[in-house]
């Protein structure tokens, strides 16, 4: 038995990276830690809430993607934010989300496939996903070069995230991924959206990254969205952090 205070076990890594891409490994990883405290990607709430609460109003729409067993939707509701919908495609920890927040008939869960949405177009005001595009890419073996699979994974979240926004709505993502890794997903132009780019986090930095549809990419922006098509060789081998996130994704890659 823990002694009392001590921080709860971490959850079993998986033996290779792209694993983190399988429904098997979550629907497990969820079964084995069905009574466990929530497991929060790259901080807490009160690690990012200067930079998200001035983006939100009481009365947003407001999606979360991948969800996982995060506190991020409750602590949402706890701040005013009472219109919470979150999604992820296992259906274990679907439904213990479900049970642990049951007292909250507010917020909603669904099971579902965050490249394809089953909501109409226009549902949400804002879109929230803190880990679940890392998590998707998190096989691929050279974060600089991504594969066509992984641009064109990726590609199908944003378009979904794009379509599903209202007029003015913001898509929200917080990441481990610098913006030399990460903006040129972000800055195509068939999303339209702007994109601005901040950091949180004392010691290690992770990214927060602020998109409003309707708005638009400065040029600098689409020149790094380009590189998709024809990504350049690093001037210098990438510097690998280790935080004191257990599941660092970015040096986690096989190189």
């Amino acid at each position: 038995m823990a002694s009392p205070g001590a921080p709860p076990p971490l959850p079993e890594l998986p033996e290779r990276n792209c694993r983190y891409g399988e429904l098997q490994y979550w629907n497990q990883r969820y079964r084995d830690a069905a009574d466990s405290a929530p497991y929060e990607w790259f901080g807490d709430y009160s690690s990012f809430r200067a930079l998200l609460e001035p983006e939100l109003r009481p009365e947003d729409r407001i999606l979360v993607l991948g969800c996982g067993n995060s506190a991020l939707s409750y602590e949402l509701f706890l701040r005013g934010f009472p219109d919470v919908t979150s999604v992820d495609y296992s259906s274990v920890v679907v439904a213990s989300m479900r049970a642990r927040y049951a007292h909250v008939p507010k917020l909603r869960w669904e099971i579902m496939d965050v490249r394809t949405l089953g909501f109409p177009s226009g549902s949400f005001d804002v879109v929230l996903e803190k880990g679940t595009l890392d998590a998707l890419l998190a096989g691929e073996r050279d974060p600089w070069t991504v594969s066509s699979e992984g641009v064109h994974t990726i590609d199908q979240v944003l378009s979904e995230v794009s379509r599903v926004l209202v007029p003015g709505g913001r898509f929200i993502s917080l990441t481990c991924a610098a913006p030399h890794f990460r903006t040129r997903h972000y800055a195509q132009p068939c999303y339209g959206w702007s994109l601005r780019h901040m950091t949180y986090g004392s010691g290690f930095h992770f990214h927060f990254y602020l998109m409003h549809k309707g708005g638009e990419l400065s040029a600098a922006q689409l020149a790094l969205g380009a590189q998709i098509l024809s990504p350049p060789s690093p001037l210098t081998s990438p510097c690998f952090l280790q935080d004191s996130d257990h599941e660092d994704f970015l040096s986690a890659i096989q190189l």
